[in-house]
């Protein structure tokens, strides 16, 4: 099955010096249906002004995986750990209980655009407290997943990130590991189908869709098309 969640009934903020959508509950948008999917706890896009920063903030015990969009981006923790994460790459934070965690659009003339998710992470797995990698020029690539396989990042919980690049009429079949999954267009318009329901939908920038009980999903672009697959068999 698979469902669809458009970026317009997704929770929204304007503090000015932020704007972000919300997929999930997050902050001051709370939807007691929507508390995040399997382990995916958060799925947010938001815009950072020129040189704003949030302050530091602990975390619960999950994995922060940013994919910075647009701009540059600085993250610093309270044990004195920094990396510094510009468009095209990724930066994982395996975060730890007592220990705060900041964010700053490190450009005074740019804001910062990223894709933010949070994955719960299994008590019993610890990884470097920062992992960072420059996205390759590719079709498809795994961005993450439970050991670092081809060089991704190694989360602390079993799920797989795919991203995907697509040129308008490209299409690429993903098996599917698990009995849940997400599907989320960065950018670009799609269509969704799964092997066993056949069903499909359509999706536009910024939409998502759930995916439910399918071992594989066929993405087609009808547009430039960036997305990533969330393969969640927990």
């Amino acid at each position: 099955m698979i469902t669809s969640r458009t970026a317009k009934e997704c929770g929204t903020a304007d503090f000015g010096w932020l704007q972000a959508r919300y997929t999930f509950s997050f902050g001051h948008y709370f939807d007691p249906k929507l508390m995040g999917y399997a382990s995916l706890r958060v799925l947010n896009q938001e815009v950072l002004a020129p040189g704003a920063s949030f302050q530091p903030r602990t975390y619960p015990r999950v994995d922060v995986l940013n994919l910075v969009l647009q701009g540059s981006a600085e993250y610093r923790d309270s044990e004195g750990n920094c990396v510094r994460v510009e468009a095209g790459e990724a930066a994982l934070l395996s975060t730890q209980a007592n220990v705060s965690y900041s964010e700053l659009n490190t450009r005074a003339n740019q804001p910062l655009t990223r894709m933010q998710l949070w994955l719960d992470a299994c008590p019993e797995h610890e990884n470097p407290l920062t992992q960072k990698m420059t996205l390759p020029d590719a079709k498809h690539f795994l961005l993450a997943s439970p050991d670092g396989e081809n060089g991704s990042l190694q989360l602390r919980q079993n799920v797989w990130i795919h991203h995907l690049d697509l040129k308008p009429g490209e299409q690429i079949s993903l098996p599917i590991r698990g009995p849940r999954a997400y599907l989320q267009s960065i950018h670009g318009q799609v269509d969704a189908l799964g092997a066993v329901s056949h069903e499909s939908q359509k999706l536009a920038c910024g939409d998502g869709a759930f995916i439910h009980q399918e071992n594989n999903l066929t993405v087609s672009a009808s547009t430039p098309l960036r997305a990533l697959l969330i393969d969640m068999p927990v």
